[in-house]
């Protein structure tokens, strides 16, 4: 019996290592260890809160045990490692489908540990299958939230950037404009949250700021 619980660990760290691969391959907060360790623990808790009772149910005092206990809490617990991958950005929530891939690979674990190894990999295929098309649908035809900060000696050159952007397709989310002088010269300092198609990041936008006169990119985020 003991080889069989060592295959229930082994199946649930394997399809949690493979969620993890690819979560650590997009850079994403939550990456191979994590999920190897929450499916590996998830699977451990399942056959403990199954099997971890057995002597003390043999003793003669009609002592009735629920096996779901145990298992039970792997659903709330596993909560308090995905709110650690949430986080709140530049007005854009970051994270949750992180958190919820945890919340599901702590489910293939514990399915390993209840010996449903089919099921537990359909789970896993069905979880590779969601995250890399929705990562090319999202590529494609998504958007994303960028900060570009930038400073200009007038208004008009503040003004001219902004049009550009409309102009090129770019939503002005919000804006911040201050006054600064630098060496007796009056200069302003915009920071603006922009919302922009995917496949427009970066090298496009810090093309088109360079193609403008007057205008100094000092961050794009």
């Amino acid at each position: 019996m003991t080889t069989e619980f060592i295959l229930r660990l082994f199946a649930g760290a394997l399809f949690g290592g493979l969620i993890g691969l690819e979560r650590g391959y997009r850079a994403k907060e939550a990456g191979f260890r994590t999920h190897f360790l929450v499916a590996l623990g998830s699977a451990l808790f399942m056959v403990i809160s199954q099997f971890g009772f057995e002597d003390v149910l043999k003793l003669p005092y009609n002592i009735r045990l629920d096996p779901s206990r145990v298992a039970a809490q792997v659903v709330s617990g596993i909560g308090f490692i995905g709110a650690g991958t949430i986080i709140f950005q530049k007005h854009v929530v970051r994270g949750l489908t992180t958190a919820a891939g945890l919340w599901v690979t702590a489910a293939i674990g514990m399915a390993c540990g209840a010996g449903m190894y089919v099921l537990s990999g359909a789970a896993t295929i069905l979880v590779l299958l969601c995250l890399e098309t929705m990562n090319w649908l999202m590529q494609r035809f998504g958007t994303r939230n960028i900060s570009i900060t930038f400073s200009s000696p007038t208004t008009t050159d503040v003004s001219n950037v902004m049009q550009r952007l409309r102009k090129d397709g770019l939503r002005i989310d919000s804006y911040n404009l201050r006054e600064t002088t630098i060496d007796g010269k009056l200069s302003y300092t915009v920071t603006m949250d922009v919302i922009m198609k995917r496949d427009k990041y970066d090298a496009r936008v810090m093309s088109m700021m360079e193609e403008l006169d007057g205008v100094r990119v000092e961050s794009i985020e």
